[in-house]
């Protein structure tokens, strides 16, 4: 392969580059120092994009899609990432969005893809249950047919976001007496529909992110079901395969390895800077390598899959992705140190001497991040799961 980009990709990149420029820059910011206001900042950044064109390029082109090679694609990943532009809701965009298009009737396509698109609708996932994780397939949430209605009963665990969500897309049971995937379906149902109680999880990081959901008795038309019943495993799995494209973040990682730079180079130490330090000096060195290693990796496996057949080695981008992003993070904590203990403020009475005593907002907030990215390597299948699938797939062992 070319390690070279052609003119042409050059000058996507800087077409693109003029586009994410007209996000706000104070939202970018925003994005940049981890503190984003959700959602509001999601939503306006989606639209700006949107109203380019560009939210949506792996949709199929009558809905908004782009017809942009494998190498275009990773241009623009790469590029949104290093403009601080905050990634698209994936609910929306690599999710129930590309689902609807695939599989969804003419008349719920157009109800809902131009609403997906622009965030008018903010969707949620409704997949894993407390029981049904990696083993999705043995999910007990049921849907009964009453009519012209399904009753729904169940919970949802790890719901993402639900609490901003207007919809939620919801994988139930509909035939209990045939093999496990084979009667499974998917459904779209409003999250104010009578029955349906979001109870929130604190995560380890403190943060408020993910939700239980329970449905008690939930009707739901038969028109909201994605395509036939029964048909919704497969469904899960096409929805399931698009999450995973670009999972390995090499342009999110490399912002990250950029600001952990400039947070070393203005940290002082007994001999200069932290930068200064040999250490240190050499952890950075040794992950920005693996980095290009990883997105050389991700060029090829990009440029195998013209052919739009799913490349097994895309396991190793997210598993080296996931572990790059985490240590990036914790990189980034190492250089804050104690500033990073949840200890905003300290006034002490300034009659005695003394003043008060603040940490940045940068290194408040690195120790909250990495433990909050330890989600990464669990997310979209587990680094055990994609060693299985290297195992298998790649080695042939």
């Amino acid at each position: 392969m070319h390690l070279k980009f052609s003119p042409e990709e050059e000058a996507f990149r800087e077409e693109l580059r003029g586009i994410f420029a007209k996000v706000p820059e104070d939202l970018r910011k925003r994005n940049e120092e981890g503190s984003l206001n959700y959602p509001d900042d999601i939503v306006t950044a989606s639209r700006v994009l949107n109203e380019h064109g560009i939210l949506t390029p792996s949709w199929p082109i009558e809905w908004g899609g782009k017809d942009w090679t494998p190498i275009q694609h990773h241009i623009y990943r790469e590029e949104m990432s290093l403009a601080f532009v905050p990634d698209p809701l994936p609910f929306n965009v690599s999710m129930i969005g590309p689902v609807i298009a695939q599989f969804g009737s003419q008349e719920m396509k157009e109800k809902f893809l131009p609403k997906t698109a622009n965030l008018d609708i903010w969707w949620c996932q409704g997949f894993s249950e407390p029981e049904a994780g990696s083993d999705l397939a043995s999910l007990k949430t049921r849907a009964v047919l009453d009519g012209d209605h399904y009753v729904i009963n169940g919970q949802k665990t790890w719901t993402t976001l639900g609490q901003y969500a207007d919809w939620i897309f919801l994988l139930a049971r509909t035939n209990p007496d045939v093999k496990k995937q084979a009667g499974i379906s998917m459904f779209l149902i409003p999250m104010d529909t009578p029955g349906i109680e979001l109870r929130p999880i604190q995560l380890i990081d403190g943060s408020y992110e993910v939700n239980e959901v329970f449905f008690n008795d939930v009707r739901v038309p038969v028109e909201n079901m994605v395509g036939e019943e029964n048909s919704g495993w497969t469904q899960a799995k096409f929805l399931l395969g698009n999450e995973r494209n670009g999972i390995a973040r090499v342009g999110y990682t490399k912002s990250k390895l950029a600001r952990a730079k400039e947070l070393a180079k203005e940290t002082r130490t007994a001999n200069g800077t932290l930068l200064d330090d040999p250490l240190f000096a050499t952890r950075l060195a040794e992950l920005e390598n693996e980095l290009l290693a990883l997105e050389i990796t991700q060029l090829r496996v990009a440029a195998s899959s013209a052919d739009g057949k799913p490349n097994p080695a895309s396991s190793l981008l997210k598993l080296k992705g996931s572990q790059l992003q985490q240590a990036a993070m914790e990189l980034i904590a190492d250089i804050a140190g104690p500033d990073s203990l949840p200890v905003a403020e300290v006034d002490v009475d300034a009659a005695n001497g003394s003043a008060a005593v603040t940490a940045p907002e940068w290194a408040q907030l690195a120790a909250p991040t990495y433990l909050n990215y330890r989600k990464v390597s669990i997310y979209g299948g587990s680094s055990e799961v994609q060693r299985q699938i290297i195992d298998k797939a790649v080695l042939g062992l």
